[in-house]
């Protein structure tokens, strides 16, 4: 018991604070302390060095609380309490009734949250300050490139002006920044290229705007700058102006500056600025300049837009043999691009013919087509060209071609070359050389051979042998079933021979061959029209102008349709359309005088018709109206020229010299009138209207010839009515053969009748008969209808029918006292 220690009441309790825990592990804390969370974030969650600017962590000294609520201050190298160290001058006790600093009840937190995720998101993170001057500048220049942007933008969508505006804008922006960054102190950091964008796309919209001096002005603050590297380039941009403002000797010396300043290195561009050297000499007249710009080209990187110059230089100067080496490296030049073969399956390979079939149409194989085609385009327009001039026939000019072009890699073009060897003998009127050099092409392969023989269907059916052209249309849709031009030349000839059902097939076809296919079209609604089908004939014809916006035809077509429709306005209104594309054309302005003059509207059926007279003064329909009008106007005067000019183109016409002489009665002038009846019997002794008149107007003047007159005109009318009386006598007989011939008919003929009609019946039925009087200017024949290969829109335009006869000459003798007129 001598080594016993028994505690006082008032000593402390040597086992007390073990039921206590250490802070520095309440995980309710963590929260708040600042070295924790920083290593939570780190990369490996390592606790960032401990340094005495973080409060609140272990090196703090933080309080250690005890069972009793007292605090006391831990210290260690780490800040956690040491085991075994001494606390209140007291030895730490080896045993406790718990774990020390730890407890089963949850009495001093919540649950154990040392990420802190139960307090939800993290505050937002602080706005920027946009007042910074440098902030300012950002701003700025991000809309500075955003007027650049809408610029180029509204320049690929054509509006010009808008283009021009806001590259204005973006320049006044721009100087703006500028000034802000000289005032801030930091002009070191203006941005050079933003400078340039903007006076490059300023000039380049001043270009597009045709403001050529402002462009200059523009080009030359860029080039004039030294801070901007290859802004010398700019110089062909500056010589393309000079060239749209003719003014050549600047262009040149401004494109050979840029030369200049281009390095070998950049081939493909000293290439391209040599050929425009090349063309401003062309345009300059230097051939020899031109052609020296083109050589080197052809010699150091040919291609086809300069071999074709080259060409035209050697054609201009009259060389031969240089025209034929030319040609040679024409043929020769490459184009750089694949051979068709790789778009045709090869292999069973479904995933290759997959990627054949995707390539097959898209825009690098659009590109390559394209770039072909125009490579044909300037071999066969050089061959055209030259073929008469290297040789002394163009026959021979064209056979060296054709030799040429078998042995390049443009095989295929030699017999359409063959082909323009034909078309150019028609142009010479030479057909049959023609035709012999297409017959050529019967035994060749299918597409040559139908081009051939729709040509010479063509040609045949020009020449109205519609039996060959039928049988070399046949040919054509044989060797090719979908050529619609076959097809269209196969309806034609079914037209003429009036089946227009059939006709109206083959149309249909090659429309359907073709859709975009007019001369179908076109036909097709004539075809419509000739079986009264105008609802489809309109239908047609609207669509065709669709196609065909300006087209004269088409809309003389429309016209007609709604005329025959019954519905005037419309055709009105379609030649008023026609007349601002076809201002002098007499027929049309003949034709809104006949629907006005069928409105009621004389005075504007007079202006169109005396507008007529004026582009066409020998259209008798027209004359006859202008006459009519003048003297139901009671103005005579004015339609003796009308009737005179009528005398001129129809002078063994005598109705026109009597409406002269009607005219010159009518006015008063009996003299002239005298003389004119006089001429008139010279011309006609047995004309009945004229002696008629010779013997008033004797009586009525008191001359002698008076017995004369009176004397023949007896004489005429007893020879006019034993001629009717024969004539009526053998009709009678003839009749009633007939009768007797066929009995049981009881039908007469249709003649039989005529002698027993009044006089002025005759003389109406006579004067509609006449030559021009209600018969149509130009009757509609197969000329309606015309064959199409290439450049023909298919039939020709029917032409309007003139005005009916607005004025009978039976109408003048109503005050007369000598009874009905006698035909003649």
């Amino acid at each position: 018991m001598e080594n016993v220690h028994l505690a006082a009441e008032n000593e402390d309790d040597l086992y007390s604070g073990y039921n206590d825990y250490n802070p520095t592990f309440d995980n309710e804390e963590l929260d708040n302390d600042i070295g924790f969370q920083q290593a939570v974030r780190t990369s490996h969650g390592r606790r960032p060095p401990m340094t005495a600017k973080f409060p609140g962590t272990a090196i703090g000294a933080r309080p250690v609380g005890t069972s009793y609520g007292a605090r006391a201050q831990m210290s260690s190298s780490m800040g956690r309490p040491m085991t075994g160290a001494v606390q209140d001058g007291a030895a730490r006790p080896m045993t406790a009734v718990r774990a020390a600093g730890y407890s089963s009840a949850l009495t001093r937190g919540s649950t154990f949250d040392p990420l802190g995720q139960s307090k939800g998101p993290a505050p937002a993170l602080e706005a920027k300050i946009e007042d910074s001057p440098e902030e300012k500048i950002k701003i700025l220049e991000k809309k500075v490139n955003d007027l650049i942007e809408e610029s180029c933008m509204a320049y690929s969508r054509g509006d010009l002006q808008l283009s021009l505006e806001k590259a204005k804008e973006a320049g006044r922006k721009e100087r703006v920044l500028v000034r802000q960054r000289e005032q801030t102190g930091t002009a070191d950091h203006i941005n050079l290229d933003l400078t340039y964008s903007v006076l490059f796309n300023l000039a380049n919209q001043y270009a597009n705007n045709d403001m050529f001096q402002e462009a200059l002005n523009t080009y030359s603050v860029i080039v004039k700058n030294k801070m901007f590297s290859n802004a010398g380039r700019l110089k062909v941009n500056m010589a393309n102006i000079y060239f749209k403002q003719k003014n050549y000797p600047k262009a040149i010396k401004f494109y050979r500056m840029a030369l200049d300043q281009i390095s070998n290195a950049h081939k493909e561009m000293r290439i391209k600025i040599m050929q425009n050297i090349g063309v401003v000499f062309v345009k300059m007249g230097q051939y020899s300049d031109a052609i020296t710009s083109f050589e080197h080209i052809m010699s150091e990187c040919p291609n086809i837009k300069s071999g074709f110059n080259l060409i035209l230089c050697y054609y201009a100067i009259g060389d031969r043999d240089r025209m034929k080496k030319s040609f040679q490296k024409l043929i020769s030049a490459p184009l750089g691009i694949d051979d068709e073969d790789k778009y045709i399956p090869a292999s069973d390979d479904s995933h290759t013919n997959m990627v054949i079939e995707a390539i097959k149409n898209d825009q690098l194989h659009q590109m390559e087509r394209d770039r072909k085609s125009l490579a044909e385009k300037y071999i066969m327009t050089s061959a055209k060209l030259i073929a008469p001039a290297i040789e002394n026939s163009f026959a021979a000019g064209f056979d060296w071609c054709v030799e040429m072009v078998k042995s390049s890699q443009y095989v295929e073009l030699a017999n359409d070359l063959e082909i323009n060897k034909a078309i150019t003998y028609l142009r010479q009127r030479d057909f049959n050389q023609a035709v012999e050099t297409l017959k050529t092409f019967e035994k060749k392969d299918s597409r040559v051979k139908s081009a051939a023989a729709t040509n010479l269907s063509f040609l045949y059916f020009l020449e109205k042998d519609f039996d060959l052209a039928d049988r070399y249309a046949d040919m054509a849709m044989t060797a090719d079933r979908y050529n619609p031009a076959a097809l269209i030349n196969k309806g034609n000839t079914v037209f003429v021979r009036q089946d227009y059902e059939k006709a109206g097939e083959f149309f249909k076809e090659a429309l359907r061959n073709d859709s975009s296919c007019t001369e179908g079209l076109y036909n097709l609604g004539l075809t419509y029209k000739k079986l009264g089908r105008l609802d489809e004939a309109l239908d047609c014809f609207l669509k065709l102008h669709a196609i065909l916006r300006n087209c004269a035809q088409v809309m003389f077509q429309l016209a007609c349709l709604y005329e025959m429709l019954e519905d005037p306005h419309q055709a009105i209104d379609w030649l008023m359309q026609l007349i601002s594309v076809t201002p002098t054309d007499p027929q049309v302005l003949a034709k809104l005088g006949e629907l006005y003059d069928t409105e009621g509207d004389k005075s504007q059926a007079f202006q169109y018709y005396y507008e007529s007279f004026r582009y066409s003064p020998s259209n008798i329909a027209v004359i006859e109206w202008l006459g009519a009008y003048y003297i139901d106007t009671q103005f005579c005067e004015k339609a003796i020229q009308y009737f005179e000019r009528a005398t001129l183109i129809q002078p063994t016409q005598v109705k026109w010299q009597l409406m002269v002489a009607s005219c010159y009665r009518r006015s008063g002038n009996y003299q002239k009138a005298l003389d004119t009846y006089k001429d008139i019997h010279r011309n006609f002794p047995e004309n009945v209207e004229c002696l008629r008149f010779l013997v008033r107007l004797c009586t009525d003047m008191g001359l002698k010839e008076v017995q004369e007159y009176a004397t023949k005109l007896k004489k005429v009318e007893k020879m006019k009515e034993i001629r009717e009386q024969r004539v009526k006598s053998g009709r009678e007989s003839s009749a009633r053969g007939r009768r007797e011939g066929s009995a049981g008919s009881g039908k007469y003929s249709s003649h039989s009748g005529q002698g027993t009609g009044t006089r002025s019946e005759r003389l109406s039925a006579k004067l509609r008969a006449l030559p021009g009087s209600n018969e149509p200017y130009e009757a509609s024949t197969q000329r309606d209808i015309d064959a199409s290969y290439v450049d023909t829109l298919g039939p020709q335009m029917e032409r309007p029918k003139t005005a009916a006869k607005k004025y009978i000459e039976e109408d003048e003798f109503a005050d007369e006292e000598l009874g009905d007129l006698l035909p003649e």
